[in-house]
């Protein structure tokens, strides 16, 4: 956990006595839905977090602590029982009992949801009571208190009030009145939504919790260029900005009156590969895919050099990885973060040897909005492959766009950037979201199609293990066969860089989910 430092008067106490401010909060793409179920991204889960809660909240060091359920207990290996916080409220003044539980869990696995995963290991929710419900799973998962966090709740009153009983499904454009509406039961409620424009919050007063921060009112602007965005912060426009331009971090650090936090995340940008399809979508090879091939997939490996994007693109704000899971994740070791040593020559024998000496054609997506410098990260990842005869034509676009395309249920891209951070700071969950077979709720965002039976009974069992050191083998395992299978070819954990007016403190975690209500200060302007 860090934080923005604060000034003289905040350090000294005088905070808490500070009257209630307005934040104005840029960043370069929006939220996209106000629905917390349609996208499994951390903007949209993070943001929508300040109003629809999750029975089990991550403190400040992303452990889990109680939320809308208060204690719970294992009767059983497979059943968790849930004892629910009395006296909660919605913001329409409706009580939470067990029926918005069993509801929302039921909402999380409707077609149009991003989440399903999440519940993956639970054959049935029941209600016992008003106030107590029970998860079965179909086996022992010991890190189910991790996974919950993920999805808050909603009320199924309001849902079926408002026919929004399922997610809109976002990759077909469909909206409904929980796309631009919400209702929970956290810190903040929503007051008014411009889609990529401007979203705005207000102080819940009626929380059950006692707040820890002095906001009346939270203002989200879209700001996508750059520089503009850079600009608005510097002259007072706005008090915070999310996602800081790498090239900007020096000149911000240095203006009076700014001050910027800066620490690793545990997000992994990785590039995949449609391993799938018999023929590529976006390629000029007919009658065949080479990313079938593992030579193909290892010369794209051999290829590609992190160490200089890190250099050139990144200022150095990012750590080289050969895995899809980084430091700060449990499970993840020095040892088995080994990565293919860049080969030009090697490279191009490799195509030469898979039938494809003069090299290719394919499309590479990417969100020129998600991740930092993502759009500049293709870019360069275009000229290495020029040098092994890979000729890549980009194709960048806004999140929205981008995401609905590539993601399930389409994985409409035969190459594609994208990053990813473990929910519950574990190794299973990139495993299982991005390496497992695609079965519907398995490999839900693998989305080459990447398979290997072996590494699936490994992470059937990494699920279900609770003795630390077999379970570390089997991971170390997994790691190597992901390697040798050059199923991806990761690229580096990002740091998270966030920039703010001298005044305002912000607890940043390293899972780069803001959340306004834990501590945030402000001294008035």
């Amino acid at each position: 956990m860090r934080r923005f430092a604060l000034a003289a008067a905040l350090l000294c106490g005088t905070a808490f006595a500070a009257p209630a401010q307005t934040l104005r909060w840029a960043n370069d793409g929006d939220v996209n839905s106000m629905d917390p179920y349609t996208r499994n991204e951390t903007l949209l889960l993070a943001f929508n977090g300040h109003i629809y809660e999750p029975l089990i909240r991550r403190d400040r060091n992303m452990e889990p602590e109680p939320a809308l359920a208060e204690r719970w207990e294992q009767p059983s290996p497979t059943v968790w029982r849930f004892h629910l916080r009395r006296g909660v409220k919605f913001t329409d003044g409706t009580p939470f009992t067990a029926d918005d539980v069993v509801f929302s869990v039921q909402r999380v696995r409707a077609p149009g949801s991003n989440l399903n995963a999440v519940v993956a290991s639970v054959k049935e929710v029941r209600k016992i009571d008003d106030h107590t419900v029970e998860f079965e799973t179909t086996e022992p998962n010991p890190i189910l208190v991790r996974e919950l966090p993920t999805f808050g709740i909603m009320s199924r009153a309001w849902s079926e009030k408002n026919n929004a009983t399922r997610p809109a499904d976002l990759t077909s454009r469909e909206e409904n009145f929980a796309t631009r509406n919400a209702m929970g039961t956290g810190p903040f409620r929503l007051v008014s939504r411009e889609p990529d424009r401007r979203t705005v919050l207000e102080r819940n007063p009626d929380w059950w919790d006692k707040p820890t921060h002095n906001l009346q009112r939270v203002e989200y602007t879209i700001i996508a260029n750059d520089a503009t965005r850079v600009a608005a912060l510097l002259s007072g426009e706005i008090d915070f900005v999310y996602t800081v331009p790498p090239q900007d971090v020096d000149r911000i650090r240095r203006t009076p009156g700014m001050q910027v936090l800066q620490g690793p995340e545990l997000r992994t940008i990785y590039l995949g590969m449609d391993q799938m399809r018999p023929q590529l979508l976006k390629s000029d090879v007919q009658g065949k895919n080479p990313f079938q091939d593992v030579r193909v997939r290892r010369a794209f490996n051999m290829a590609i050099d992190t160490q200089a994007i890190q250099r050139t693109v990144m200022r150095g704000q990012s750590r080289p990885t050969g895995l899809i899971w980084g430091p700060g994740v449990n499970g993840f070791r020095e040892e088995d973060d080994k990565r293919m040593a860049v080969d030009v020559e090697g490279a191009k024998r490799l195509l030469a040897e898979a039938g494809y000496p003069n090299g290719f054609g394919v499309t590479l997506d990417c969100p020129n909005d998600r991740y930092v410098n993502d759009e500049a990260i293709c870019t360069a990842v275009v000229s290495m492959l020029a040098r092994i005869g890979v000729r890549v034509t980009l194709a960048a676009q806004t999140r929205a766009r981008y995401f609905s395309e590539i993601n399930p249920p389409r994985y409409n891209t035969s190459f594609y950037l994208l990053g990813w951070t473990p929910a519950t700071a574990d190794a299973h969950n990139a495993l299982f979201n991005l390496a497992g077979t695609r079965d519907g709720t398995r490999g839900v965002f693998n989305n080459g199609g990447y398979s290997n039976p072996r590494l699936d009974d490994l992470i059937r069992r990494i699920g279900v293990e609770t003795d630390p050191a077999a379970r570390q083998r089997m991971i170390s395992e997994s790691a190597t066969i992901l390697r040798e299978d050059a199923a991806y070819v990761p690229l580096h954990q990002q740091q998270i860089v966030w920039a703010a007016r001298q005044g305002v403190e912000i607890v940043q975690t390293a899972d780069n989910y803001i959340q306004l209500h834990r501590h945030t200060r402000m001294q008035p302007r």
